[in-house]
């Protein structure tokens, strides 16, 4: 494998609770190379979403290592953390979370433009993004204007479009019926692969799990290999 888009190492969080602590994460450690796509399973409250949040430069670890893209991430200032997220992080979660007053193009573009790209350039790659997702159709419609399934195709043309080296998805499909989950997440595949970032994708789904390239465990606060 090549050097990997995200490398956990030994991750520890532990939350306040009434009578100590409790702790969610116990060394975890996992690593998602470049192109590659692992399924994240476990139970509910097993700290899937908590490993994302670390993963992503969210959360930050009581102890251990988050190195995405070579660097060094877990001990560094917020504001070098929001950036490195802004620049090379992508997340898609359950619920699409569009900014419902804008169009799907800018809710695509926005992103870019925060990132410092010129406006033109931004639109562009969003509606190159957003035809590749099969809304050419749709990129002036507002996203009470779209479908679930396409208000989720946003979400994720919003989450590649800083071209970013590891994309997390939380449950990407949990909110859609069965057919529009297995179409939405078909095209999910497909750009994460056509554009070879790696990803870590949270899902109860064993059928969707099924079609990544491997699975992993979070069981006891670590991470089985399965």
């Amino acid at each position: 494998m090549s050097e990997a888009a995200l490398h956990l190492n030994q991750v520890r969080k532990s939350f306040p609770v009434a009578r100590g602590r409790l702790e969610v994460l116990r060394g975890a450690s996992v690593e998602v190379g470049r192109g590659e796509v692992v399924a994240l399973l476990g139970p509910s409250g097993a700290g899937k979403s908590t490993l994302l949040h670390i993963a992503g430069l969210l959360e930050t670890p009581d102890s251990g290592d988050v190195v995405i893209g070579g660097k060094d991430c877990a001990k560094l200032s917020d504001r070098d953390r929001t950036a490195i997220r802004r620049e090379t992080v992508g997340f898609v979660y359950q619920f699409h979370n569009l900014l419902p007053e804008f169009s799907a193009l800018d809710n695509v573009a926005m992103p870019q433009m925060v990132a410092g790209k010129p406006a033109r350039a931004a639109r562009e790659r969003a509606a190159d993004l957003l035809t590749r997702l099969g809304l050419a159709e749709r990129l002036e419609h507002y996203p009470t204007q779209l479908s679930g399934g396409e208000q989720q195709r946003v979400a994720i043309a919003r989450a590649m479009a800083n071209q970013p080296k590891v994309l997390f998805a939380d449950e990407p499909t949990g909110n859609l019926d069965e057919t529009t989950a297995d179409a939405v997440f078909a095209e999910l595949l497909r750009v994460i692969r056509e554009d070879g970032v790696g990803a870590l994708i949270a899902t109860h789904n064993g059928a969707l799990a099924d079609r990544m390239d491997r699975r992993i465990l979070l069981h006891n606060g670590t991470v089985e290999q399965r």
